[in-house]
């Protein structure tokens, strides 16, 4: 396999196992066949953001959206300026969970919408049961509830898109949704969002290739019964893992099929708890420490999913990927499946990586980034 050219071959962090530069490989990579639009992150801290600036600068994001708290956009759109777009979210820091998802969910959609926010993101993960059953309901973040009804309504009457994230890796199904009778199966958490797929005709976004990666041929089944989804590519490891799965042509077909109706997206989160060491509040917290480490973690990302999408090189991911250990002892939490580059055709990259985000958006594809001074953080 090709290894990557400034690899040390040691082991650095997690998102970068074999202690490459990802400055140097951004250059190596060259510029996007298109400036490249990423629908799906969640930006926090503005020492952070700084650092995620920078690692799109390096691999051409020309534009971004976010799942930023709304008390914080103020201080993100300082370090990202216009190349920033946000998403309406509950307030999950509230501690009153059944008003942050409820009443107050509401306000907050109308107040993101005067930010600008064109896309509300309802999340439906088999792991919100367990967030729903410590609040006192555990439909709290069923995607049908009435609560959740009055928010899509409300974002409807808005000329929001909605953007859904529903199910979860298989791997996951296979162990920590092992409790079908807690967490229904995989296919069940589809029933509901088809149903709403026909009540509410605006454009939808499936976060992580609707939550099935591993299936294209129920992906097909998907989207051809429902005209106004799309889906995003985001979560670098599980896209990475499952997509190089499939024969490039498999997905070559696929991607052609569904031209215009599939978005770029990375699911970088970054904190300015990134930038510091000791405890953290959070396993995401943890995820670096200082700003080498953080720059690692949002740099990997783009560095990963452009060179599958865009190469035909064959190597070991960079990135531990630590679902491949919970279905396999054998594995270390460390170990990373292998990246196969699909070296998608240029016709189809530019809906994919611009087109298809900007016109949900109902804006114009961006121009390429320049790498304007942002706070530097070292």
């Amino acid at each position: 396999m090709r290894p990557l050219p400034t690899s040390r071959g040691t082991f650095a962090n997690p998102s970068n196992r074999f202690g490459c530069d990802y400055r140097a490989e951004a250059a190596l990579l060259g510029a996007p066949p298109v400036p490249v639009v990423d629908v799906h992150s969640h930006v926090h801290g503005t020492s952070a953001a700084a650092l995620l600036r920078e690692s799109m600068d390096l691999y051409g994001i020309a534009r971004i959206h976010s799942m930023t708290r709304l008390e914080d956009i103020e201080g993100i759109r300082g370090v990202l300026g216009d190349r920033v777009r946000f998403i309406a979210v509950p307030d999950f820091a509230n501690p009153d969970r059944l008003a942050a998802h409820g009443t107050e969910f509401l306000r907050r959609i109308r107040d993101f919408r005067r930010e600008g926010a064109s896309i509300c993101k309802f999340w439906a993960a088999p792991r919100g049961i367990d967030y729903g059953i410590e609040a006192g309901d555990p439909r709290l973040l069923a995607l049908d509830a009435p609560h959740r009804r009055a928010a899509m309504d409300e974002a409807a009457s808005l000329g929001m898109a909605f953007m859904v994230h529903v199910a979860d890796p298989d791997t996951w199904f296979a162990t920590k949704y092992a409790d079908s009778s807690r967490y229904g199966t995989k296919a069940s958490h589809y029933e509901p969002l088809e149903r709403l797929l026909d009540e509410y005709r605006v454009p939808w976004i499936a976060a992580h290739m609707a939550g099935s990666p591993e299936d294209l041929d129920f992906l097909d089944g998907l989207l051809s019964r429902h005209p106004n989804l799309s889906i995003d590519t985001s979560a670098t490891k599980w896209i990475v893992r499952e997509v190089s799965r499939h024969p490039a042509g498999r997905v070559h077909g696929f991607m052609r099929r569904w031209h215009g109706r599939i978005l770029f997206g990375s699911d970088i989160v970054t904190n300015d708890d990134h930038l510091r060491g000791g405890d953290k509040p959070t396993e995401m917290a943890a995820k670096a420490s200082d700003s080498e480490t953080a720059f690692d973690l949002y740099a990997s990302r783009y560095w990963a999913l452009r060179t599958l999408w865009e190469t035909g090189h064959e190597l070991e991911s960079p990135i531990s990927d630590p679902d491949l250990a919970m279905v396999d002892p054998a594995r270390s939490p460390h170990d990373a499946p292998t990246l196969r580059g699909t070296s998608l055709p240029r016709e189809v990259m530019a809906e994919f990586y611009a087109g298809a985000a900007s016109r949900i958006a109902g804006e114009a594809v961006p121009a390429a980034p320049t790498a304007a001074p942002a706070p530097a953080v070292r």
